[in-house]
């Protein structure tokens, strides 16, 4: 009975002590709750502290909210720069400003900060330097991957000096992009050097020179439309500091600055897939730039009303030559006989020379696609004598081709019997002098190169343009 009643006595210890443990937690709790429902002043301050904590809890979010906000605006912001277009590539050209500067003894084209270089269309190309405004014709000079540096030199130089950048773009066509780096560096420095020619003739208005500086003003400001080329750029004609400029010893004033643009391509953006790999075991840049011209000049179509392709290893350019074509339709393309071609030969038969293509835009456009069509059917048919087609025999049966007057082809094949001037017969013993040479709007280089560098770098030296080039 004790042990029964010590057993009891145990659990009712137990008991109290767990309901200690309760009264601790619960009890006053309720007591609280108690409390506040009985008296005012409690239930008051209960109130403020709920409102408060209420208030705090508001503070906190709409500070959360806003801090989400701007981070989501600065996100979209980053997302929104993100998708332009971007301009800057790994070359260094020198933009050019559109019109001439006050200055009557100075003329800045190229600022002297950091250069920039801009894709020339839609992604592609290179832009050495963007023209004063949109021009009527356009220049592809295709370079050939065994062309030394100094040759490239003297073939920019003298499309500088020759006035045709006056109205004319000039697009290089290069077989790679490792090609067309190489010779980046030239290009810019010729553009430069062109840019102190200018400002040396501004400031010496009766040197005696063979550059013609006037050829490079026009008071037609209804053309002065925004190249094509790279980005597009706002330009107010009414500005009173770009309109000023004139030429010294004409009246009238007003003149404006006339450039054109200078860029490059590789055949391998306008040619990734090298179409014409398949049907040769190796394609020359002579060939593969016909499978390029379709390709550029479509994207161009509505743009250039002239173009000339022409060769820069074997060509030298030294006036402007679209003056024979200004006045045909659009559907003529001139072609000139290869001086070298048998003399046993008729008239009418004679090779034609692919260093130079000239004509109506359109009709240039209908050739090339003829050419690379015939450049495929002449390899399927001559398999076993691969490397073997010439652009020159099929420009050849081209201009014998009755089909290419009709249909959609529709291109007035002009083939002059004359042929372009080899370089040779101007240096001779009585020859080499600068009315000789700028007789002629292109010469070819011939066999004897060396030589007719020579004499056109002795005539370029011998007045005071050899202050702005280096190798005078």
């Amino acid at each position: 009975m004790a042990k029964t009643n010590a057993t009891t006595t145990s659990s009712s210890s137990s008991n109290q002590s767990d309901m200690g443990l309760l009264l601790v937690f619960f009890p006053q709790d309720n007591k609280f709750h108690s409390t506040n429902s009985k008296s005012p002043t409690s239930k008051t301050t209960y109130s403020n502290n709920n409102n408060n904590t209420n208030n705090l809890i508001l503070s906190k979010a709409q500070f959360t909210l806003s801090i989400c906000a701007l981070l989501f605006f600065i996100t979209l912001l980053l997302f929104t720069l993100s998708t332009f277009e971007p301009t800057i590539s790994n070359i260094t050209p020198k933009p050019i400003t559109p019109l001439i500067t006050k200055s009557r003894t100075r003329i800045s084209l190229y600022p002297n900060t950091a250069l920039t270089t801009y894709h020339a269309l839609q992604r592609m190309g290179t832009l050495y330097r963007r023209g004063t405004r949109a021009m009527h014709d356009l220049t592809i000079c295709h370079v050939a991957d065994d062309i030394d540096e100094h040759d490239f030199r003297l073939f920019v130089r003298l499309i500088h000096r020759s006035g045709l950048t006056a109205t004319s773009d000039v697009v290089f066509l290069f077989s790679s992009r490792s090609i067309s780096d190489s010779f980046a560096r030239v290009i810019q420095q010729e553009n430069n050097a062109f840019s102190s020619l200018v400002s040396l003739h501004r400031e010496f208005e009766e040197s005696e020179s063979n550059f013609n500086l006037s050829l490079f003003y026009t008071n037609d400001k209804f053309e002065m439309a925004e190249t094509l080329w790279g980005k597009r750029i706002r330009r107010n004609f009414s500005n009173v500091e770009e309109r000023e400029g004139e030429l010294p010893g004409i009246e009238g004033g007003g003149l404006l600055l006339s450039i054109g643009s200078v860029l490059s391509f590789d055949a391998t953006e306008l040619d990734p897939e090298n179409s014409l790999a398949g049907f040769l075991d190796r394609v020359p840049m002579s060939l593969r730039r016909w499978a390029c011209y379709p390709m550029l000049l479509g994207r161009v179509r509505r743009n250039f009303k002239h173009v000339m392709l022409v060769d820069v290893k074997n060509m030298l350019v030294l006036k402007d030559p679209f003056g024979s074509v200004r006045n045909r339709s659009p559907e003529s393309v001139f072609l000139f006989t290869n001086k070298n071609s048998d003399k046993t030969r008729s008239k009418t038969q004679k090779r034609v020379n692919s260093g130079v293509v000239i004509g109506g835009a359109r009709g240039v456009r209908r050739l090339c696609n003829a050419v690379v069509v015939e450049i495929v059917r002449a390899a399927i048919q001559r398999s076993k004598k691969k490397n073997s087609v010439s652009d020159s025999v099929i420009l050849s049966q081209l201009a014998g081709n009755e089909f290419m007057r009709k249909g959609s082809n529709n291109v007035n094949i002009i083939a002059s019997s004359e042929s372009i001037t080899e370089a040779s017969s101007l240096v001779g013993r009585n020859s080499g002098t600068a009315t000789s040479l700028l007789n002629h709007a292109i010469i070819e280089r011939g066999a004897d190169n060396h030589e007719i560098s020579y004499v056109i770098k002795k005539q370029i030296c011998s007045y005071m343009d050899s202050s702005v080039y280096r190798d005078c």
